[in-house]
């Protein structure tokens, strides 16, 4: 029987994708819209100009409607917001965000820095699809707790460890004897962001201070303290087996940028960024770990930290992100990213269904040369003094210059960070705008430029300092009034 014009599309077998030229074809040719739905574009900037129709629909205007692919809908009343989930529930919820997104038609795809389970039902409403792993995978592999055993299974240890509920000072001297961990320590709880959930204890006045974010929070995970180097790696999981990106280096709590003891504040890449087999034995441990993620049913993107003990070189498992995150603008923007594919690309085509094989092996070999990776930093840069105000005056986002004096000054508009063609040149992305509180921990804005933003030491260089200052100083604020009450909000948004 002769079939239908349908019926043959229904059982004609999907070509399989066999090198990054055909993938990269692939997406250049996409038809379906992908939206990307976040507080800002900050996280995947770029990925637009690989994917057609790709869009971001985000709660803050950072280029004032002048990047070509944001949708910024009009301010509606609103719940207090106590998450960035709550940031996108009310985005997908949004008659201008729904009007667009249905107007556009096709079968839409989101993605997210985070979600719930409340997103994936307001995506079913509008007909999408999640591509991620459910929110409650995601939650579980979240865990720090759970991190911890995931490495263990993989074979990637983490800083010399217990994990167990703490009831007072005295309960987690008992538990630190036993484990032989000594009592100079770092505890973390199960979920949130390092700048706020790491809390360091040497004595019973230090558990003081924190006691009441530990002591009935479940599970702790306390770790003996080691003299260490942060650093940062993002890898995809696939079916084809892990993809790896490069080694970066974390800033962290540098009080020019944070206020936050312990808190991330931006990453470096550049091709020597730690020894040689401090780089190889990361990326073999992060394979190890995302093979492991596989098994337990997680794909796709993921970050892991890695803190590297300043005597002796071991490498330890710190935290892992299953998701894109802060440092995900730098992967998918290095010269490897180019000259392939973007990280998140093969995340993009490990959702699609669309059928793939390459050599993973060959490709993160290519990946690892120093050749292919070039020199970049960005900072993340927060409001440190310990005041509230209002902003009257906010730098745009775009291209910002300094001087031979070391003042810096706007120059130029643009949307692309490669347009910084020297070091003396940065693109900042700003944050918060004219009206806006500015509080102890808001996020200004982030600064990207070309080189390095720390020393050999690891200390910010003096060009660093002078472009920080230089940004903050390009805001204007007035004081709030003294009978106004403002709290800062819980969490943060990139």
């Amino acid at each position: 029987m002769k079939q239908t014009e349908g019926q043959e599309e229904k059982t004609m077998p999907k070509k399989t994708l066999k090198n990054i030229s055909e993938i990269r074809r692939y997406f250049h040719t996409n038809e379906d819209p992908i939206y990307f739905v976040s507080a800002t574009n900050f996280n995947l900037l770029g990925i637009d100009e690989w994917v057609k129709n790709f869009k971001y629909i985000c709660y803050m205007d950072c280029f004032d409607g002048r990047h070509p692919n944001v949708l910024v809908p009009s301010e509606m009343p609103h719940d207090e917001f106590q998450s960035i989930e709550d940031i996108n529930n009310y985005l997908l919820q949004h008659k201008e965000v729904v009007d667009f997104v249905k107007a556009r038609g096709g079968k839409p795809k989101f993605v997210f820095l985070m979600f719930n389970e409340k997103t994936e039902a307001l995506v079913k409403e509008l007909g999408g699809e999640i591509w991620f792993p459910k929110a409650s995978l995601r939650e579980r592999c979240d865990n720090k707790i759970e991190t911890v055993r995931i490495g263990d299974k993989a074979g990637v240890p983490s800083v010399p460890n217990t994990l167990s509920e703490v009831k007072s000072y005295a309960h987690l001297q008992e538990i630190c004897d036993k484990a032989g961990l000594g009592h100079d320590l770092v505890l973390q709880s199960a979920f949130g962001d390092s700048g706020h959930t790491t809390f360091f204890i040497k004595s019973e006045a230090d558990f003081g201070k924190h006691g009441h974010e530990i002591v009935g929070e479940g599970e702790i995970k306390i770790m003996k303290r080691i003299d260490c180097r942060g650093s940062a790696i993002e890898a995809c999981t696939t079916s084809e087996g892990t993809i790896v990106g490069p080694l970066m280096t974390e800033l962290v709590g540098f009080k020019e940028l944070t206020p936050y003891r312990g808190g991330w504040c931006g990453n470096e890449i550049f091709s020597t960024a730690f020894q040689p087999k401090v780089r190889e034995q990361a990326r073999e441990l992060t394979f190890k770990f995302g093979e492991q993620l596989r098994k337990g049913g997680y794909r796709g993107y993921f970050e892991l930290d890695f803190l590297i003990d300043k005597k002796t070189g071991e490498l330890w498992l710190g935290e892992l992100n299953p998701r894109i995150t802060g440092a995900s603008s730098m992967t998918n923007h290095a010269a490897f990213a180019h000259a392939d594919a973007p990280l998140f690309l093969f995340h993009l085509l490990e959702f699609s269904k669309k059928p793939f094989r390459f050599d993973v092996e060959e490709l993160n070999a290519r990946w690892s040369d120093p050749d292919m990776i070039d020199s970049w930093t960005q900072m993340v840069i927060k409001h440190t003094d310990d005041s509230v105000d209002i902003i009257t005056e906010a730098p745009q986002s775009g291209i910002y210059k300094m001087h031979p004096d070391g003042t810096v000054a706007f120059d130029r508009f643009d949307y692309h960070r490669r347009a910084v063609e020297t070091e003396d040149e940065a693109f900042f992305l700003r944050i918060l705008k004219d009206g806006d509180y500015r509080y102890e921990g808001a996020d200004l804005g982030i600064l990207v430029m070309r080189g390095r933003s720390m020393t050999k030491s690891f200390q910010l260089t003096d060009r660093a300092k002078a472009w920080i200052d230089g940004i903050k100083n390009s805001f204007s604020a007035r004081p709030l009034s003294a009978a106004r009450a403002f709290e800062e909000p819980a969490f943060k948004i990139m």
